[in-house]
This record gives C-alpha cells, structure tokens and sequence, in this order.
C-alpha cells in the first residue's frame, strides 16, 4: 500500500499549483455570476450551481489529443457563458490538461469535478495526485466513482483496501470536498453504491429514451437519492446526437427540457462539439422552464421507436 498522504506533504511533493490558488471556503459567495442559467442546489452540497454544465468527453475537443486550441476555446467560452461546472474525469484522454490550462484563474469560482476508475485504495489515490497536477488545483469539488458497473465492483471499493478509503482520506485532507458516484451501465449497482455509502451526488443517464429501456435509471436511483437528499446530475441527455436522428426529438430543447423536468434532478453535463454548440446549449439552458407532464409524455413518445440506439452506452462497463 502506498503511503499515507498528507494534504501538507500532497503540495510539498506535486508540481507547482498556480500562485493564489486555494480551496474556497465560501463558494456560493464567491460565484456569484452574472449568468441567467438557473441554478439549483445540488442536494445536501448546499452548492448553488447552474442547471448546466460542461462535460469534458465524448464528441469533444476536450478528450481529443492534437485538438488544445479548439478545446481551451471552448473552455474559455464555457466561463464567458457563465457556466461554473465542469466535469472531467482521469481517463478522458488531455481533458483535464486542457481544464487545467484555462481554468486556475478563476478556480474559487468554479465547481470542479473529474473522478477514477480505480477501485482499489492506491490506485485511487495515485489517481487523484495525477488528476490535481493535471487540473492545477489543490482540491476538487467533486470527485466521484466512475462507471462502477458490477456487483464486484462495489465490494472491492468498500474492501478494507478499496477506493472508499481513499475518498474518505482526500475529504479529510481536504483535497476533495464532495463525493460521488457515476454509472451508466446497471442502474441496480448506483442504487446499492447510494445505500452503502453516503455519497454527495450521483451522475447518471437521465434522458427521453431510457424509460423505453427494460432497466431504467430513474425508478431504481431516485427514490433512494431523494431520501438521502443526495445530488443527481443528468448525464447523456442528448445521448451522443443521436436523440436528433429522423423520427426522434427536435432538438437540444426537448432533450434537456426532459432531463431538467424531472424530479429530483439538479444539473445536467453536456460536452461540446464547438462553441456554436455550445453558445446554442446554453441559450437552451437559459431559457429552461419545467415542463409539463403531458409535454414529458409527449417527448418520451417521440423516442419509443429510437430508444434500442439511442440507449447503446448502457453496454458500457
């Protein structure tokens, strides 16, 4: 096993962290922002956040290799837009080079998360060493579990040398603020991830089609999530784009309308393809209002005969 980290001697050991930068104390009074995105707050965190937030992967300049000028673009207009939540993970190719390039200037602003694969008590923690050099920063806001799929999986975690500990040490040196969850696989396994363990959040598909799935997230995560009052972040809400194929939604509109009507979600994270997109997202964002059950209906419909393609990711483990 490695040995135990200290925050003290964290810093002494890892690359320099741009000059001034410290974990906020007081983050809803130091974000306030300009942006007319709604916010919410994201569970128990008491965080105020934007209902939108920029994903660091997927159809995205951000977890390309050989792409930095069009990605730090976009991250520079992702803060302009007023977004404060970026989300990131170790295993998305230079994401978080690309986040950790553009963002430190503004870090006591911002919610930052990212997360590890790693199940195991030193893989986590080395992990998490490379994930604060990369973003350079001396803490995340959020840092999360990612697409823990099996059964095994959680046993492994919560092993006396699984990632829990981990987490747990990171939270106590204050190195991490928040912890979650993610999965996109098995909603069965986030459900008992939420009943072993208290986890701040969850990221998990909310969209239009997985209802049509035999095993959809929502009735299986959020009943346990809301007794907990934990925060549940929407993830592939447009599925990839492939919501917006012939016979399916009509646009960003729909999509994230659906997601951010449902009860109990707090934000969403959507990545980008460049910053027209994003600027037209975002406009989406600003403009939300909850629809009405009959509109959700309605929009459920238009993904019955898409949902087989459209659901794809839930093979991922």
């Amino acid at each position: 096993m490695i040995k135990k980290q200290t925050r003290r001697n964290f810093l002494i050991t890892s690359v320099a962290v741009a000059g001034g930068i410290t974990a906020s104390t007081a983050f809803q009074q130091s974000a306030k922002s300009t942006a007319t995105i709604p916010e919410r707050v994201l569970g128990r965190t008491e965080v105020n956040l934007p209902i939108f937030g920029l994903g660091g992967a997927g159809q995205t300049p951000l977890s390309w290799y050989d792409r930095e000028g069009d990605a730090e673009a976009i991250i520079q207009k992702a803060l302009e837009l007023g977004i404060r939540y970026f989300d990131t993970a170790a295993s998305y190719g230079p994401s978080e080079d690309y986040l950790g390039k553009v963002l430190p200037p503004h870090r006591g602003k911002l919610f930052l998360a990212s997360k590890t694969d790693k199940r195991d008590y030193d893989g986590a923690w080395r992990e998490l060493e490379r994930s604060l050099k990369r973003l350079n920063t001396d803490y995340l806001d959020l840092w999360q579990l990612h697409h823990v799929s099996f059964t095994s999986e959680l046993d492994t975690i919560f092993s006396a040398s699984g990632a829990i500990t981990a987490l747990e040490e990171a939270i106590q040196q204050k190195l991490v603020r928040f912890a979650g969850i993610t999965g996109h696989h098995d909603p069965e396994i986030i459900a008992e991830g939420l009943r072993r363990y208290p986890f701040h959040a969850t990221l998990i598909p909310v969209n239009a089609a997985d209802q049509h799935h035999p095993r959809p997230f929502l009735p299986v995560v959020m009943p346990i999530a809301q007794a907990k009052n934990v925060g549940v972040i929407a993830m592939k809400v447009p599925a990839y784009g492939r919501l917006f194929k012939p016979g399916g939604l009509a646009g960003m509109q729909q999509a994230l309308g659906y997601s951010m009507s449902q009860p109990g979600v707090h934000c969403c994270v959507i990545a980008a393809e460049n910053i027209t997109q994003l600027e037209n997202n975002v406009k989406v964002a600003s403009a939300f209002k909850p629809l009405s059950q009959k509109e959700l209906n309605a929009i459920a419909q238009q993904t019955a005969n898409i949902w087989e393609e459209t659901t794809f990711f839930r093979a991922w483990t």
